[in-house]
């Protein structure tokens, strides 16, 4: 929780309404064909790649990048002393191993629990977080989790899924507001571990328990 005191609430609210703007990748991801979002997503990805290296090599680049977005940066992001990738970058890298690596609708949902539940538990725990669980707050987890279950429902109803397909997104939900909430202990960004768990609790439960369900695999294709 320490992490995300570092800015206040305004900055918080400022930065996850960037962070919204995410959003557009999978309803986009929704409409078009893998390729196809591989070749907007790939060039992207590298355009901010190279931004946060100029930023650590280049004293103008970092001077432009902290003028305009320095009080919405975490304390590690704004180090130069060694090269950390700023979030929005994470972000990409994570939308490119979605896209490629997971089935369609696993991708959007993974992809979409991530903005709009990582904003939810960010805010909410912030506002609220009374009670300390694992390494954040109860509050924030419980927004988590209750918010991937709306956005669950939402795809499920959108697919006209099948029951399975909201089984294993609200099971994935939960492992994923767990993982949020211990992404520092895990050294990873939360913007790789929550898709990341997510998408491989899906695909896991539609191999093994679901094999007898209609499959939700090639739900969007």
């Amino acid at each position: 929780m320490s992490e995300q005191r570092e800015i206040s609430y305004t900055q918080e609210i400022l930065r996850k309404g960037i962070h919204l703007v995410s959003l557009a990748i999978p309803l986009i991801y929704i409409h078009v064909d893998r390729i196809t979002a591989i070749w907007v997503l790939v060039p992207m990805t590298l355009v901010f790649f190279l931004t946060d290296i100029l930023s650590h090599r280049s004293g103008f680049v970092r001077d432009i990048v902290l003028k305009y977005f320095g009080s919405m940066m975490r304390e590690h992001e704004r180090r130069s002393d060694k090269l950390l990738l700023n979030g929005a970058t994470y972000v990409l890298f994570s939308a490119c191993l979605c896209v490629i690596l997971l089935p369609k609708v696993i991708a959007v949902t993974a992809f979409t629990i991530l903005i709009i539940s990582d904003i939810s538990a960010a805010l909410f725990g912030r506002k609220f977080g009374k009670h300390k669980f694992l390494d954040k707050s109860l509050e924030g987890t419980l927004a988590f989790i209750v918010s991937s279950f709306a956005v669950v429902y939402c795809i499920g109803t959108y697919c006209n899924a099948p029951v399975s397909f909201y089984i294993s997104g609200c099971i994935a939900g939960v492992v994923g507001g767990i993982v949020e909430n211990i992404s520092i202990r895990l050294h990873m960004d939360d913007n790789f571990s929550i898709p990341a768990s997510i998408g491989i609790v899906m695909v896991v439960l539609a191999w093994t328990v679901f094999t007898q369900q209609p499959s939700y695999l090639t739900l969007l294709m």
